[in-house]
């Protein structure tokens, strides 16, 4: 199985491309750090205040990867929100 989870993020804190550029390089290399997922930015730079995260595992039990992902959606919770960002939506795909 592979699970596929997309985060779209709010960042209001941020003023600028760098600022966005910084809440987003921080939230994938802490959740790499913390859960040894495949993580990348989906959407590319275009808006200074959003970004949309791709994050991937793969596993032979759905079950553990339905956790995974609950517990890699709270991380990114708390760790957007101390960048003064946060999660306006995400989606859940299993392949």
């Amino acid at each position: 199985m592979i699970a596929f989870l997309t985060l779209e993020f709010s960042i209001e804190a941020a003023h600028s491309l760098k600022d966005r550029r910084q809440v987003v390089r921080s939230l994938k290399d802490r959740l790499r750090a913390s859960f040894n997922v495949s993580v990348a930015e989906l959407d590319g730079a275009q808006l200074w205040n959003r970004a949309t995260l791709g994050v991937v595992s793969i596993s032979a039990s759905r079950d553990y990867l339905d956790g995974l992902m609950k517990t890699v959606e709270r991380q990114a919770t708390r760790i957007a929100n101390n960048w003064g960002a946060q999660i306006t939506d995400s989606f859940l795909e299993y392949i």
